[in-house]
């Protein structure tokens, strides 16, 4: 893919990979171009099999203030004038959902180390994440009932699976904000930090402590998780057995013992190359 304009991507590690927005001077706002170069490194990551672990910050006052306004006014245009036209914001809505899904069902953990505002669209992309780091002065704003609309890219989906339902309708119907303290006691959160240079520090260490494991057992944790989330305990323990069954590993195993006993890191593949099936023959 050409070089990105909203984000740059960076290796800390062999196997960790760091995605940062990279607009502050627009407060990390989404609009079209956004959202390809997001899907397109999404799907890069996803297939290459190279990174264990994604770490996502940003840049700037804000984390994100989410969804470009400016956008339906220009490059979106939502016809709310006809049952056709209605209809195909449905398909709209789908296509965009569909990108902030590919970091929930990438193939490795997602870490989010969150300073500033994280409002509106930008909380639809967080919840799709594994863990979320703060900064003291974090906050999360579902800010798309203040400009007179349903939050519609998986905030109302996925907030409700991470905090108390109460607060999700709190949030949701009001707009006003969750500051950062409040986020961790909720669950949120997993840690709030004095700042977002430490915010920032302790998601690439938790990327690192991922990195060292094998990866097709951290592949099947985080299907495993997934999948729990859910379903019922008994489906899921089904599930769990098939998904076992086919990634158990004797020497992955053995290895990672080994590897605790000497005091070094652990040497296990990576995750295959994907490919599609449209590039074949």
């Amino acid at each position: 893919m050409t070089t990105p304009t909203c984000f740059s991507l960076n290796w800390v590690d062999t196997h960790v990979a760091h995605l940062v927005l990279n607009r502050p001077e627009a407060m990390n706002t989404m609009h079209p171009t956004f959202w390809r170069e997001l899907d397109d490194l999404l799907t890069q990551l996803h297939t290459e099999g190279k990174a264990r672990a994604l770490v996502i910050s940003s840049t700037g006052k804000h984390f994100s203030a989410g969804m470009a306004l400016e956008t339906f006014a220009g490059a979106i245009q939502m016809d709310d004038q006809s049952p056709e036209g209605r209809a195909a914001i449905f398909d709209l809505l789908t296509d965009m959902q569909a990108t902030f899904t590919k970091i929930e069902a990438l193939r490795i953990p997602v870490i989010f180390a969150i300073h500033g505002g994280c409002i509106g669209g930008a909380v639809d992309m967080v919840t799709c994440g594994c863990i979320r780091y703060a900064s003291a002065d974090a906050f999360f704003c579902i800010q798309e009932i203040n400009i007179g609309m349903v939050a519609d890219v998986g905030t109302l989906q996925r907030l409700p699976k991470l905090v108390p339902f109460a607060v999700v309708k709190e949030l949701a119907y009001t707009g006003r904000r969750l500051p950062a303290d409040r986020a961790a006691q909720y669950g949120l959160v997993n840690e709030v930090f004095d700042t977002a240079e430490a915010t920032l520090a302790a998601a690439l260490q938790c990327a690192r402590e991922i990195a060292a494991k094998p990866p097709i057992a951290i592949w099947g944790t985080k299907q495993a998780v997934a999948y729990a989330r859910d379903h019922s305990v008994e489906d899921s323990l089904r599930q769990m057995g098939w998904l076992q069954g086919a990634i158990w590993s004797n020497a992955h195993v053995r290895e990672s013992i080994t590897a605790q006993k000497a005091r070094r890191e652990g040497q296990f593949p990576p995750l295959s190359p994907l490919q599609s099936f449209k590039t074949l023959g």
